[in-house]
């Protein structure tokens, strides 16, 4: 543990991984776990343990699912870290996961948000607007 700002050693939050893992190298999960280890030292949280979950027919109920939720009912858990909301499953799985670490008082922390596929259009009005200060060439002309 790294001193804090007060230069005192001080315990972060304590948070637990979930990864979905299926069908990948060891040294693929050798990096995301790193990843979340590295998250939690800049942002000072104490990691303290990475549920696997490996079965890609697994239901919201999996034995790694399970095995983390357990462990939230523990005193002093601030939450769960995954690297991307697509470790807690497909989306309807993801979903219910999400619900279920709420429901246990626990927060959900990602590394990495998903990010909307096109940023926002603006509105046709928007676009026609002229910042006080352009001149424009047909202005001129007339």
């Amino acid at each position: 543990m790294e001193p804090l700002t007060e230069h005192r050693l001080v315990s972060g939050p304590v948070v637990y991984g979930f990864l979905r893992l299926v069908r990948v190298s060891e040294a693929r999960q050798e990096a995301l776990v790193a990843s979340l280890a590295e998250y939690c030292r800049s942002h000072e949280l104490e990691l303290s343990g990475v549920f696997t979950d490996r079965e890609a027919s697994a239901g919201p109920g999996s034995v790694a699912f399970t095995g983390l939720l357990d462990v939230l009912a523990l005193p002093d858990v601030y939450g769960v870290l995954a690297p991307a909301a697509s470790h807690l499953g497909p989306k309807a799985i993801a979903a219910e996961r999400g619900r279920r670490i709420e429901a246990a008082g626990s927060r959900l922390l990602l590394v990495r948000r998903s990010h909307p596929a096109c940023p926002p259009i603006a509105s046709s009005t928007a676009a026609r607007r002229h910042s006080p200060g352009t001149t424009r060439l047909l202005d001129a002309e007339s």
